[in-house]
């Protein structure tokens, strides 16, 4: 992002840090379940609760938004709603993508699902309206044009539907560049998502992304 003088201004996002601090919101889970139960926040899938990690060397998006958010998964036929931070980003270069989940199987021990794409420095992966819901967050980020603290219901910059609650504090860029991004998520989604040069693998152990 650029400061008050103009100057172009490189950081590290910490996202624990971030959703703490600031979306004071968060601590009002109840809340969020009534505007999930009314509609003013869309859950588009239930999600498994099993977070997952998602590493990549280099990430350029355009038109960027990022806010509060609740996810939900299904329990005796019941929403359990959870709370989120979303990163939506309208088109998504991604370069040496890594996602990991690691899960625990009774009597048969420990196996982890690894994904890898876009390693080919010629071949990133592609998104459009791809959305992250985060729990944490760290990499180096340069931000174009960003506006800080604006009202998570008017974000205009991100996909059409990356908005957030009225009164909720939101977050938008023309521009985001990441480097070194490692992200625990609870879902990502995307209108169109191509994963150039594929690879998926089932291995027994804990082999994760980032530690």
């Amino acid at each position: 992002m650029k400061d008050a003088q103009g100057r172009q201004v490189t950081g590290r996002v910490r996202w624990r840090k971030f959703a703490v601090l600031a979306v004071p919101g968060f601590a009002v889970t109840a809340a969020l379940a009534v505007a999930l139960a009314q509609g003013a926040l869309a859950a588009s899938f239930a999600v498994s609760g099993q977070e997952f990690k998602v590493k990549a060397g280099s990430m350029h998006g355009e038109g960027f938004a990022q806010y509060g958010t609740l996810d939900y998964n299904m329990r005796d036929g019941k929403d359990h709603p959870f709370p989120a931070v979303a990163t939506a980003i309208h088109k998504a270069t991604i370069h040496k993508l890594c996602q990991s989940v690691v899960t625990d199987f009774p009597g048969l021990g420990t196996f982890s699902l690894n994904v890898e794409a876009g390693m080919d420095p010629n071949n990133p992966v592609m998104a459009e309206d791809l959305v992250l819901d985060l729990t944490s967050l760290t990499g180096d980020a340069n931000f174009s044009n960003i506006e800080i603290g604006r009202d998570a219901s008017t974000l205009d910059k991100g996909p059409k539907k990356a908005k957030g609650m009225q009164d909720f504090f939101g977050q938008q860029a023309d521009v985001i560049d990441i480097n070194n991004a490692n992200q625990v998520a609870w879902s990502v989604s995307a209108a169109k998502f191509k994963l150039s040069g594929l690879s998926l693998s089932l291995n027994k152990g804990k082999h994760e992304c980032f530690k």
